[in-house]
């Protein structure tokens, strides 16, 4: 899991509880603000296993903020302490200079005392974290940098459909971001149940919904489908083993699983997602869960390249917009790490 960095994820007996305390400061488009929108002041930190933080990714190669806001990301697995900067050269972040993401938070709070969560936006020149708020930083991507947006870029929080839309990702993440979480570190039988019931209920629910929908609000993509895809992206290869989301695979549910890979095969999605570090992340860092640290072998990813037929719903998912061009170089995902790697 990406959201707490204890030791132990299971208490014996309980239903799992996440912590959402998170440091709520913003960066708004107000130069008289404490943390100002300023192209190249900010980092965003953010591990692709997380599906947190993989929403912070999408979002900016969506909008095109890749100019304005640099990226640093951690390896797959953390400790008790602190995501670390594994994959770079010497372990460290290139531009903040710090081993772990730890730092950052206790450059501003030494006595920080919740989880060193991804993502996280740190301020470059004092190297000290701002926000690890999560969903507010993918909202003010969209509407707080508005000015640094790409030509093209789709309207992510279009203010028609924006009180139905809100009210969709409350559903989307008690229910099925976090719903996953609830059956894999349930304490008990009877919590266990409880939470895969809920689960599935919610599932449900949205394969109806996308019947007749190409996308959760309609004809071309939201916020919305960002924070629904990332759970999805990780269903086959993970919740569903290692979570005990096991009623039925996502490749079973015939609206959800197009929908999946309808998104996946639009550009900033798919190219987003690192199949391997996924499976390395929850098999490796959760050892109350998965003792051995196994990392299974499947499941076969090629399906997510195959025809979806979503297109006979209508749309397009950039509406009038355009898709953002090729991924950043130094940003793409390892040929290795896709489902490409397994279709050959």
């Amino acid at each position: 899991m990406s959201n707490e960095t204890q030791a132990s994820y299971v208490t014996e007996g309980s239903e799992f509880d996440r912590d959402t305390n998170y440091i709520e400061d913003r960066i708004l488009d107000d130069p008289h603000a404490p943390w100002p929108v300023e192209p190249g002041r900010y980092r965003l930190i953010a591990a692709r296993a997380c599906p947190w933080a993989n929403r912070a990714i999408i979002v900016r190669r969506l909008l095109g903020l890749e100019d304005v806001i640099s990226l640093g990301m951690p390896g797959p697995t953390h400790d008790a302490r602190s995501w670390t900067f594994d994959l770079d050269p010497g372990g460290v972040d290139p531009v903040l200079g710090i081993e772990r993401l730890q730092q950052a938070f206790f450059a501003r709070f030494p006595d920080y005392p919740r989880g060193i969560t991804v993502p996280a936006v740190v301020d470059v020149p004092s190297g000290q974290v701002v926000t690890n708020d999560f969903p507010q930083i993918t909202e003010d991507f969209s509407t707080q940098w508005r000015r640094y947006h790409r030509e093209g870029a789709p309207d992510l929080w279009p203010e028609e459909s924006r009180a139905e839309m809100e009210d969709v990702m409350h559903f989307i993440y008690t229910e099925v971001n976090n719903g996953v979480y609830r059956c894999g570190f349930a304490g008990s039988q009877d919590a266990y149940d409880a939470a895969f019931d809920r689960l599935f209920s919610a599932l449900d629910v949205l394969e109806e919904r996308l019947a007749s929908k190409r996308f959760l609000m309609g004809d071309s993509i939201t916020e919305a489908d960002v924070r629904l895809f990332t759970t999805l992206a990780r269903f086959d290869p993970v919740y569903f083993g290692h979570f005990k989301c096991n009623r039925q695979a996502l490749k079973d549910f015939e609206n959800l699983w197009g929908y999946a890979r309808d998104l996946f095969q639009t550009p900033g999605f798919g190219d987003t997602v690192d199949f391997v570090q996924i499976k390395q992340h929850y098999y490796l860092v959760h050892k109350d869960v998965n003792p051995t640290g196994i990392v299974p072998k499947g499941p076969d990813l090629s399906a997510w390249l195959t025809p979806h037929g979503r297109e006979a719903l209508g749309g397009s998912p950039f509406g009038t917009g355009t898709a953002p061009g090729p991924v950043r170089s130094g940003e793409e995902v390892p040929a290795a790490h896709t489902p490409a790697a397994w279709a050959r």
